[in-house]
């Protein structure tokens, strides 16, 4: 066994939360359209400071910002990642994990690396279903769940386009016939493109979002290491966002240089496509902030080569700076290390005023940074289409007093009646957020 394996195992015996270096800077120093970056901090044993899931306790709750309220609009799911809404009201909800990837946890490192995932909550088979949630009486609880789609592979992203609903699993994107009022579909699925997967398979969360006109799809596809560790060749056709013909399954890279992008939305004022990204690891407790960005056709966002511009990561191998040189840098930081998911824009809600334009985030939380960071949701104002303002928090208390997680949100969408509905995967719950009555 070579040294810096040895040290890595001895390091996970000894105690994960002692691992690597800690923070000189407050997370609102790595937040913002101008976040503060400080030169890398690589360590022999890198950061490792989990927050060991425990679920909430009998009663137990987040914390809702001033003026709202938050209570479970559904509880007893089996780790739901992610929500759709259907234009009736019914809330979709993806009950899902990562699939088997035997070659992304090979080796000592993928060994360590699945412990800590696994002390995370990241380590249970995925349920690979969608499950729908029916509040028909708008009182703010699901009172129907039925299995609504079942036998997927890691489903994630969810899409309605007349009557056909496109759900992304983590190796193909599906259309299903989908009828008004439906409580289950038992067709058998169209495959419309194959997705990047396999036994190695990183990243393994594939989002899916129309156009405005329903004749294109938005998928994204998350790289298959941290930096290209795994070879560049492995990433053929990742960490980017595809565009996807809806009438011939055609597709095209819209953008790239995407380390890990998840969230998708559209915002309201000036009809860009954004997207919620995770940055790179494994460079400090402060490096590198993720992030939330509109997204340009063409346009490339630095991965695996720089973050944030033109900040060149030294650790990939061979470099690219003709590829540097164009990296956009994003509009808006969230945060190192916060695992920044879900994105939704305020369009539609009932809460309070200052709530009224922005966006809200899930933030599921680090694992590479001492302090914690993450684990809560946050709202970012918006004005004229673009961040205006310091991000606001919308629910805390994801963490006991001894670091323990209670939950982890993921993701975070407007149901029909202007609640703010929160995916929370440690939990296994939907929280709703609403105005305080």
């Amino acid at each position: 066994m070579r040294k810096p394996q040895l040290v890595f195992v001895i390091a996970f015996a000894g105690g994960l939360a002692a691992c690597g270096e800690t923070s000189s800077l407050q997370v609102s120093d790595g937040t913002g359209p101008s976040p503060k970056l400080p030169e890398p901090n690589k360590t022999l044993i890198p950061t490792v400071n989990i927050a060991p899931a425990i679920g909430w306790p009998e009663g137990g709750k987040p914390t809702a910002a001033a003026g709202t309220q938050v209570a479970a609009f559904a509880e007893g799911l089996d780790h739901p990642r992610w929500l759709y809404v259907l234009p009736n009201g019914d809330v979709l909800v993806a009950e899902t994990n990562a699939p088997p990837k035997p070659d992304d946890s090979s080796g000592i490192r993928g060994w360590v690396m699945k412990k800590v995932m696994g002390k995370a909550g990241a380590g249970v088979p995925s349920p690979n279903r969608i499950t729908l949630l029916r509040d028909a009486d708008h009182d703010g609880v699901a009172e129907t769940r039925t299995v609504f789609l079942q036998n997927l592979n890691s489903p994630f992203g969810m899409t309605l386009v007349g009557n056909d609903l496109y759900v992304a699993d983590t190796d193909r994107l599906l259309r299903f016939n989908y009828e008004p009022g439906a409580t289950e579909i038992k067709s058998q699925p169209i495959k419309v493109v194959d997705l990047p997967g396999g036994t190695l398979n990183h990243h393994w969360t594939k989002n899916v979002i129309a156009s405005k006109d329903g004749s294109k799809l938005y998928v994204t596809v998350g790289s298959n290491s941290n930096v290209g560790e795994n070879g560049l060749d492995k990433e053929e056709g990742r960490a980017a966002i595809w565009e996807v013909d809806r009438a011939t399954g055609n597709h095209r890279i819209f953008a790239s240089g995407i380390r890990n992008p998840n969230g998708l939305a559209w915002e309201p004022k000036s009809g860009a496509l954004w997207t919620a990204v995770n940055e790179r690891d494994e460079i400090g407790s402060d490096l590198v902030p993720d992030y939330i960005t509109s997204v340009k056709d063409g346009g490339f966002y630095g991965w695996p080569f720089s973050y944030y511009g033109q900040h060149v990561d030294v650790r990939v191998s061979p470099q690219n700076p003709d590829l540097v040189a164009k990296a956009i840098a994003p509009d808006y930081a969230v945060g190192p290390h916060t695992a920044s998911l879900g994105l939704s824009f305020a369009e539609g809600n009932n809460l309070p005023a200052q709530f009224k334009e922005g966006a809200f985030i899930g933030q599921h939380g680090s694992w590479n940074r001492k302090p914690h960071s993450g684990y809560k949701v946050i709202f970012v104002p918006f004005t004229g289409g673009k961040p205006s303002g310091t991000p606001v928090d919308v629910l805390t208390g994801f963490l006991d007093k001894d670091e323990n997680a209670l939950g982890r949100p993921v993701g975070v969408v407007i149901d029909q009646q202007g609640g703010l509905l929160v995916a929370d995967d440690v939990g296994n719950k939907v929280w709703r957020v609403s105005a305080t009555k």
